[in-house]
């Protein structure tokens, strides 16, 4: 071969290898995980990207799975335990899955995925009904200053986006976001039925999920979140109804825990390729979805910061409590730990009260000669005491005090320590006031009853219970 045929045999070669590192990546199968029903904003997301990956030939087949459930942290568990190691799936996730594990103290957190990227992030909207009487606002927020608790807000899960903003619109206009009716569905679908059908007075959801009922007159748009009007859309925003307030959701995609460092590479690659085609761009201005491209590290550098703002948020709007009273305000945690304890208080009472006149009827009477009254020793009960401060407290007395003690310790430990430890200490104490001669006893009993109610009522019934460091462990 001659000099000048290498030459041209190394520049084309040079130009072959170019080419194929210009090449788009590829995947045969890369599944999409919806943690929530169809028809909302995740669903909606997954199925666009389901679109773009398998039109431009980025991914053969990209299916869909659905798996509903408390702001997406039941599909982010199920994902994080049986898709481990995996690369051939992904999950949507964002903002409403960060607030409802903050909301849930769920166990498992985004901490445990693989970030991919953000992708998107989305403007909300405040409606009505088409029938409602609210016609702007203006006339939403002066009912909402009147009776705060007979508006009922329905949107996404509980803690989420939707209910963040809720907040974020009663703080901004004077009312106690507490006071906040919020009404939570498990999906986008679910919560536009419910606004349709007039379950609720007013609906706030991503504006994808709502234009089209918008455009279609069937709901009346009140405000939305952005800082300025958008484009073919005829709805004001909250700051220029006097509501200095800006509000944006978003969306990204994780990958299980466990995979390596190419295989995540390969992810990222494929998401990067996807989100500046044509297709991608082209969903974008349809949804009227924002650009929030934003990969791997910093992604999971931005997610730490959102973590400890949506939990500062949440705790300064008090979303975790409801509209219903005094015992609303309390949470259900403490409100669970008042009701068995006054339970127990009410219990020891009336089993002390019964008992002592029992014994009174039952204890035998002095057999003294009536013939010398003054012989007759005085029973303890018809001698008046000189010093009444040196008096015994009644059992019962004692037993209200060392529940109360058990409350106090359960309530002010419970934060810190989680609900076993906690719990513990007050099932110890609460035994104390019945029996105080078997303390070694007590103490194991109250450890196997702090797991087992924190095994029915956190793990069968859902309650939410703070599990402090043994959280993961039970």
């Amino acid at each position: 071969m001659s000099r000048v045929h290498r030459v041209l045999a190394s520049i084309a070669f040079c130009l072959m290898a170019s080419g194929a590192a210009a090449q788009p990546p590829h995947l045969d199968q890369l599944r999409l995980i919806a943690p929530a029903a169809p028809g909302g904003g995740w669903d909606q997301t997954a199925r666009v990207m389901q679109q773009v990956l398998q039109r431009t030939g980025l991914v053969r087949t990209a299916p869909v799975e659905n798996i509903p459930g408390a702001a997406g942290t039941i599909g982010l568990a199920r994902f994080v335990g049986s898709e481990q190691g995996r690369d051939d799936a992904v999950l949507v996730s964002g903002l409403i899955m960060l607030g409802g594990i903050v909301m849930h103290r769920s166990p498992v957190t985004l901490h445990e995925v693989t970030p991919i990227a953000r992708i998107t992030g989305e403007y909300e909207a405040i409606v009505v009904p088409a029938t409602s009487p609210f016609r702007t606002l203006a006339d939403m927020i002066r009912a909402l200053k009147e009776r705060p608790e007979a508006l009922s807000w329905g949107g996404g899960s509980a803690g989420g986006s939707d209910q963040i903003l809720a907040g974020l619109v009663a703080e901004a206009v004077g009312v106690p976001p507490g006071r906040i009716n919020y009404v939570a569905f498990s999906g986008g679908g679910e919560s536009l039925s419910a606004i349709l059908g007039g379950q609720v007075s007013l609906g706030i959801n991503g504006l994808a999920e709502l234009e089209p009922q918008i455009q279609a007159g069937t709901v009346r748009a009140l405000a939305v979140s952005s800082a300025d009007r958008l484009p073919g859309l005829d709805v004001p925003t909250l700051r220029e109804q006097g509501v200095n307030l800006e509000f944006e959701n978003w969306r990204s995609v994780v990958a299980p825990p466990g995979i390596g460092a190419r295989e995540r590479q390969r992810l990222e690659s494929v998401i990067a390729a996807m989100v500046v085609t044509p297709e991608w761009r082209d969903a974008l201005a349809r949804y009227r979805w924002i650009d929030r491209y934003l990969p791997g590290e910093k992604f999971a550098q931005f997610v730490d910061g959102e973590e400890t703002r949506v939990r500062t948020t949440l705790r300064q709007l008090d979303t975790g409590q409801g509209s219903g009273g005094t015992l609303a305000s309390v949470g259900a945690y403490p409100t669970f730990v008042l009701s068995g304890l006054a339970i127990c208080a009410i219990a020891a009472l009336v089993v002390g009260r019964s008992g002592r006149g029992v014994a009174a009827a039952r204890r035998p009477q002095a057999n003294v000669s009536e013939s010398n009254p003054a012989s007759r020793t005085p029973s303890p009960e018809n001698v008046s005491d000189p010093n009444p401060a040196s008096r015994t407290p009644s059992p019962e007395i004692a037993t209200v005090w060392w529940i109360g003690l058990g409350l106090v310790a359960n309530l002010a430990m419970a934060e810190t320590v989680g609900f076993v430890p906690a719990s513990t200490a007050m099932f110890w104490l609460t035994a104390r006031a019945f029996d105080d001669r078997h303390p070694i006893r007590d103490a194991v009993f109250a450890v196997v009853m702090a797991i087992v109610a924190y095994l029915l009522f956190g793990r069968l019934l859902q309650l939410p219970l703070p599990a402090g460091p043994l959280e993961g462990l039970l």
